[in-house]
């Protein structure tokens, strides 16, 4: 898992200039443990996942600035999380607070039964500007089917985040 993480990481540096699809693009890598709080122990595992951001999108609102953001993860049990949603963007000095909603597919794989294939994720990111156009950052989540489905265990999760603009 961890050659999956570095190599990810080196080929966002490596390839930024040739995969800019958007003068704007923002591109996040992660990794991190899934249900991190689970009592039982055995659904806890590692997740390595990545988002996208189109900052031609946002749009400055009385809730201040908000933009769609997608993406998806995968856990070390082959459970598969896609997400689309809305993230507010708010910076203090070199900090940048990101809070987000983002409803999406869960497929259970071998891992954790979340009750439903219609699941919400809400997660609040802390980073801070380490290169020009590039930040560091730690997430917490937690993503639970709100009891629509079958049964809502839900799960905590928690991230390191690389988030670079192409």
């Amino acid at each position: 898992m961890k050659i999956k993480i570095f190599a990810c990481i080196f080929l966002l540096l490596v390839f930024k200039q040739s995969i800019a699809l958007s003068e704007n693009l923002d591109i996040s890598v992660y990794t991190g443990t899934f249900d991190v709080i689970d009592k039982e122990g055995d659904d806890q595992t590692s997740m390595i996942g990545v988002e996208h951001r189109n900052t031609d999108l946002f749009r400055n609102t009385f809730l201040g600035k908000l933009a769609p953001v997608t993406g998806a993860f995968v856990t070390g049990k082959d459970s598969l999380y896609f997400y689309t949603g809305v993230e507010g963007q708010y910076s203090v000095g070199p900090m940048n607070i990101s809070p987000s909603f983002t409803p999406g597919y869960y497929e259970k794989g071998s891992g954790k039964d979340l009750g439903s294939a219609l699941e919400f994720k809400s997660e609040i990111k802390v980073g801070f500007d380490i290169l020009k156009d590039s930040k560091l950052g730690y997430s917490y989540s937690h993503i639970s089917n709100n009891d629509w489905g079958n049964k809502n265990p839900g799960t905590d999760n928690q991230q390191i985040i690389f988030s670079s603009k192409f």
